[in-house]
């Protein structure tokens, strides 16, 4: 299914915010928003940079603001998603189409756009990589083959940790050698060791 078939089925389907959701995209698309589909839901873009995105779910519907954290947010509703994860986005919802404020929704999606050409944009910080401690067990068999050593170093941080992990929480001695046998071949494909789930 492409972008354009993704938005229609997210408006058309039955909903019990279906009307809720389509009033919200009237006023995301004549403020000049872009319409586009992002990480499962309508994402409206300005200058190709994010600015908001509508949401449903069972108990209600609404707006994530990308750069949230900026608006003035004088009508005090914008929440933050996830306390102490989330950074920059906010979110508006409602609990029904009645309780849209169409000129608030409208002044707070102005006011997003005018502090993207402002250039107002959180700058997330990558924290740094943990150490990986890399197993006796994988070290001695890094010794042994050069290949394995040099494909295991070229896995990403995350797949190199992940088997580190598999081997070091193996409590017996012949788990360890076990889960050693299972996993070079996985290595010597560059494969991680749960790509066959990730798909």
């Amino acid at each position: 299914m492409d972008k354009l078939e993704k938005l229609e089925k997210f408006y058309t389907d039955v909903h019990d915010f279906k009307n809720g959701i389509a009033e919200l995209r009237k006023l995301a698309l004549d403020c000049g928003l872009i319409e586009t589909y992002k990480w499962s839901f309508p994402t409206y873009t300005f200058e190709n940079k994010n600015i908001i995105a509508i949401c449903k779910f069972k108990v209600d519907f609404g707006i994530w603001f990308f750069n949230g954290v900026f608006l003035k947010d004088p009508k005090r509703v914008l929440k933050n998603a996830q306390e102490g994860k989330t950074k920059a986005m906010r979110q508006w919802k409602f609990l029904s189409q009645q309780e849209i404020d169409k000129k608030g929704v409208v002044d707070y999606i102005n006011e997003a756009i005018e502090n993207h050409k402002k250039g107002l944009e959180l700058k997330l910080t990558k924290k740094p990589k943990e150490k990986i401690i890399i197993p006796t067990h994988l070290i001695s068999e890094f010794k042994k083959n050069k290949e394995l050593k040099d494909v295991f170093y070229n896995l990403t941080h995350y797949k190199q940790k992940e088997y580190a992990e598999y081997i070091d929480l193996a409590k017996q001695e012949k788990t360890k050698q076990l889960r050693i046998s299972k996993i070079i071949p996985l290595i010597l494909d560059g494969k991680g060791l749960n790509d066959f789930y990730r798909k």
